[in-house]
């Protein structure tokens, strides 16, 4: 398995495509190795056909978020903003389709892994004001902190950008292009160990916003 040492990562999109197309084009500016995405594409009042054709024409990683699961199961399909099925090309189905719950990739501290909420859960929730039971009590989190088979995992589902560190586990949340969520997205840089955080100023200004380093110890 390669070493990736640059990346770049989306949070959740929730059809957000003008904020979408800016991110890549960005991100391949900063010359990144790749390029994830933590899913919930759909379920908002963007397009969501051009969201998964930006994704899949740019060769994006992106995992199945549970929105996107919902939706394929034709599931709360009455939320507010919720995408329909039929209103998805064959191609965009198909995509959507294939995307996996999980992408395990290497870095040169470790091995990485790139999900929704936490593993294989969608569902499950890890903020940066979670502390003591709410740590304890996280069953998929300890799991992944007692396993040890991961240096990284980064993830999405909560909408707030954050990095963690449980011992030698650091979590990643890169957040979420949706307007009202302060959009934003990140880059890592697993040699220099940094996580550099941009948002966005209206819809098309990229700032760089705090800079973070994966060292650092937070428990």
């Amino acid at each position: 398995m390669m070493s990736i040492l640059t990346i770049g990562v989306i949070g959740d999109i929730h059809t957000e495509e003008k904020l979408l197309s800016k991110t890549v084009a960005f991100l391949k500016s900063q010359k990144v190795d790749r390029i994830f995405c933590a899913g919930d594409i759909v379920d908002g009042s963007g397009d969501a056909n051009e969201c998964l054709n930006i994704l899949r024409k740019e060769e994006i990683f992106v995992v199945l978020g549970n929105h996107d699961r919902w939706l394929l199961n034709n599931e709360m399909r009455s939320l507010k903003k919720a995408t329909q099925l039929d209103s998805l090309s064959v191609i965009s189905q198909s995509f959507l389709s294939s995307l996996p719950s999980t992408i395990e990739f290497a870095t040169p501290q470790g091995l990485a892994l790139l999900c929704h909420g936490l593993d294989k859960n969608d569902m499950v929730r890890l903020t940066p004001y979670d502390y003591g039971y709410a740590i304890e009590a996280n069953i998929d989190l300890q799991n992944l902190i007692q396993g040890q088979k991961y240096r990284y995992v980064i993830n999405g589902h909560t909408h707030y950008k954050m990095v963690r560190h449980f011992g030698n586990l650091t979590i990643i949340n890169a957040g979420t292009l949706k307007q009202e969520d302060e959009p934003g997205f990140l880059v890592i840089d697993f040699v220099e160990e940094v996580v550099q955080f941009y948002k966005f100023l209206g819809d098309s200004v990229i700032e760089e916003s705090e800079r973070v380093s994966l060292t650092a110890a937070l428990h």
